[in-house]
C-alpha cells in the first residue's frame, strides 16, 4: 500500500514542484506578447506596405486622369462590357 501512495505521490510532487511553475510562467509570458501587439519590426513593414498602398494609390488617380484626357468615354466602355 505504501509504494502505491509513493508511486502517486512522487510524480504529482515533481510536477507541482517543476513543471507547473514553467508552464505557468510560458502561458502569461505568451500572453503578455499578444497584448503588446505588434513589434518594432512589423510596425515598420506595416508602414511600408501603408506607403506602397499610397504611392499606387496615387499612381491609379494619375492613370485615370489621363485617360480621362485621351479617351473620355473609357470609363462607360468598362461598365458596359462587364
Amino acid at each position: 500500500m505504501d509504494g502505491i501512495v509513493v508511486a502517486f505521490f512522487v510524480p504529482i510532487v515533481v510536477f507541482l514542484v517543476i513543471v507547473a511553475p514553467i508552464w505557468i510562467v510560458v502561458h502569461y509570458r505568451s500572453k503578455s506578447r499578444e497584448v503588446d501587439g505588434l513589434t518594432s519590426r512589423e510596425r515598420a513593414e506595416l508602414n511600408e506596405m501603408i506607403d506602397v498602398a499610397n504611392k499606387m494609390a496615387a499612381r491609379i488617380e494619375t492613370l485615370e486622369a489621363i485617360l480621362d484626357v485621351e479617351s473620355p468615354g473609357w470609363r462607360e466602355k468598362k461598365s458596359n462590357a462587364g
